[in-house]
């Protein structure tokens, strides 16, 4: 553990963890503004039913991927959550990140909690403005994560944002204000489950921060450590299911003792029995870690193994069935074709009876079928086949120009 550079000049943990939030903070921010080959970098599309996600195009039928992926961030909390405890809590989670702008604003201003009510009208209006603004900004930001951020303000100006969007940046920016006016520590202290859950899944091998018993004899009680604490806990106490493991007592700390040219009381500690690294290696850290890294192979291999292009088919329900001059009967068909690569790619379309491999006669535009990386398409199609006297079983077939066979989809014909 760093304790001090030199005497009398702490090294503080503070620049870090404001330069987490910040980095965090942009990263959500910024993520939906990035496009990887025209589509967003990360968005859910739902009149499209597809999820963008770094260059790849999930569709609805590929949900499997998205539940493997969400079984990888399941395993991947349970982990870091194992490792690292609540610095969750305190170095990334928007929650804290919000609580600090909105304390950091009210000290910009000259307000303090303790006689806020007898602060000027003015200064008291402002500090509401901000926090509204904020909890616009954040509601803004989370619909960017469904909605194109061009395509929003757009579309906001114009009066043309959808009504259930309308509705969403409503209720959002509402609940963020009154979060952000009304509850900020309370959240973490009383109302969020992940404090509770933490418990269940700290073991000796936790980072943990806490005041070793063994420094308690040179702790001088100058109360710095509580009186910076944002839970106003006292980590002299032990450990604490509140402690969010942000480290402002540590720096408080270690300010004061420098002076005395002490290194400070308060540490990082994995587990409280002082094993230090060594106590990562226990039995439940270790399987854990294997099941998250099996996940993210079989993740791996499922997305780059998955077919570069879908083809689905339906029997049109506006157009019926026919049967044309030379005896044959014409049934019409809707295709949706999706490019999955992340080239622009030709396509056709063929048709074979299934039990004989016969191929089938189709009318209308299925051959060169130019898509872009990532696009979905849309054609209408006449197949032609005899008359089955009780039902025909035939095959579409998507082909690329190579001639590969990208994707099958089976139909009755009756």
């Amino acid at each position: 553990m760093i304790e001090t550079s030199c005497p009398g000049r702490p090294t503080l943990l503070s620049p870090w963890r404001r330069r987490c939030q910040w980095g965090v903070t942009l990263l959500l921010l910024l993520i939906p503004w990035f496009r990887v080959n025209g589509n967003s970098l990360l968005r859910i599309d739902i009149p499209n039913l597809s999820l963008y996600f770094f260059g790849q195009t999930l569709r609805i039928e590929e949900l499997y991927l998205i539940l493997l992926f969400s079984l990888l961030l399941t395993l991947g909390f349970l982990l870091t959550t194992m490792i690292l405890g609540r610095v969750w809590c305190g170095w990334l989670c928007p929650q804290t990140t919000l609580s600090d702008l909105a304390e950091w604003f009210a000290t910009r201003l000259g307000l303090q909690k303790k006689n806020l009510l007898k602060e000027q009208p003015i200064q008291k209006i402002a500090l509401q403005i901000v926090y509204l603004f904020l909890a616009f900004l954040v509601s803004a930001n989370l619909l960017w994560y469904f909605i194109e951020p061009w395509d929003f303000f757009a579309k906001l100006v114009t009066g043309q944002l959808h009504y259930a969007s309308c509705i969403s940046l409503l209720l959002v920016t509402l609940v963020i204000y009154l979060d952000l006016a009304l509850i900020r520590r309370l959240m973490c202290s009383d109302f969020c489950p992940y404090g509770r859950l933490q418990t269940t899944l700290a073991d000796q091998a936790t980072l943990t921060l806490h005041l070793p018993p063994v420094e308690l004899h040179r702790c001088i009680k100058c109360g710095s450590c509580v009186r910076v604490c944002p839970m106003g806990i006292d980590i002299r106490s032990g450990y604490q299911i509140e402690c969010i493991n942000c480290g402002r007592c540590l720096d408080a700390c270690r300010q004061v003792m420098a002076k005395r040219n002490q290194p400070g009381l308060i540490k990082y500690t994995f587990g409280t029995a002082g094993e230090g690294h060594r106590a990562l290696l226990n039995l439940r850290t270790l399987l854990l870690s294997l099941a998250t890294l099996v996940m993210i192979v079989v993740l791996i291999f499922a997305v780059y193994q998955r077919p570069s292009a879908s083809l689905k088919i339906s029997v049109s329900h506006t157009a019926a069935n026919r049967i044309i001059k030379d005896g044959s009967r014409a049934t019409f068909f809707n295709a949706w074709i999706n490019n999955r690569s992340t080239q622009k790619a030709s396509y056709r379309i063929e048709a074979r009876q299934t039990d004989n491999g016969n191929p089938l006669v189709i009318k209308g535009q299925t051959k060169e079928l130019q898509l872009e990386a990532g696009e979905n398409l849309r054609i209408d199609f006449v197949l032609v086949t005899p008359v089955p006297k009780d039902k025909l079983e035939v095959e579409f077939i998507l082909m690329n120009q190579t001639d590969d066979e990208l994707a099958i989809t089976g139909a009755y014909i009756k």
